[in-house]
């Protein structure tokens, strides 16, 4: 039976989702807890993000084909009494044969929080802190150069030889207090393109860059800032929409 589900998990101490060789990652931990309920057949977990090292999630989309003896009703149960303390699933239901979470989004959306305040250890374990005050009406005004269809070369990696175009639908910054919130969605995201993006507002908010620069910027094709990034422990996946409309663009990147 095809199955999905929702996965939350603390990036901080993973190497990203993907598996990889000798390396903790969240779909291993979540492989090696299925196999365990399947006797010990590796059931493979497919995800509709790959989110790199460090990188948090509250909403990851994921699918496996199960065969084990743990029947379904009882499976999220059991699935999560094995996994460590950093990750976990809900939501689990059944879904049709064939169903890939990477190819079924309609869009992504995460969110990266900064801690505008004094330092603080707890807060900053999942936010980048900064000390200076910010900008938060000049970086709200800038993040809209990058709603729209972009080659956004400049603020990712691109994989192989595929496209490096994709269409952001919103960008809005937020204060609460001392906490800053970016929230970016788009059909799918380059390699590293939330942070990069994030760097670049974040300059904006110092007032060392503004709104025509982060056009330019955009329009380079080449790294932006020198390829900076924000740090990974501020990014988190927050929601994945499933259900890609009949006639769009098949995009098969779904990278942080």
């Amino acid at each position: 039976m095809r199955y999905r589900a929702r996965c939350e998990y603390d990036g901080t101490d993973f190497a990203g989702f993907q598996l990889q060789p000798n390396a903790r990652t969240v779909q291993g931990e979540l492989e090696t807890a299925l196999a365990r309920l399947a006797r010990g057949v590796r059931v493979v977990v497919e995800g509709a993000g790959r989110t790199d090292a460090g990188v948090h999630a509250v909403g990851q989309v994921i699918a496996f084909t199960y065969e084990g003896a743990v029947p379904g009703p009882r499976l999220q149960r059991a699935v999560n009494a094995l996994l460590p303390p950093d990750v976990a699933i809900r939501d689990l239901r059944r879904a049709p044969d064939g169903f890939h979470p990477r190819y079924a989004a309609r869009y992504r959306e995460y969110r990266y929080t900064v801690w505008n305040g004094p330092r603080s250890p707890l807060r900053e374990r999942h936010a980048l802190g900064v000390r200076a005050p910010l900008d938060i009406v000049a970086m709200a005004r800038a993040g809209q150069a990058f709603i729209g269809r972009h080659d956004f070369s400049s603020f990712g990696k691109v994989v192989g030889d595929r496209s490096a175009v994709r269409t952001v639908h919103a960008v809005r910054v937020g204060r609460r207090g001392s906490l800053v919130t970016i929230d970016v969605r788009a059909d799918a995201f380059l390699r590293g393109m939330v942070r990069r993006m994030v760097a670049i507002l974040l300059e904006v908010g110092h007032g060392r860059m503004d709104e025509t620069e982060v056009r330019a910027a955009i329009a380079a094709g080449t790294a932006a800032r020198n390829g900076a990034k924000a740090p990974a422990r501020g990014l988190c996946l927050r929601h994945v929409a499933i259900g890609r409309r009949p006639g769009t663009e098949l995009t098969t990147d779904g990278d942080d």
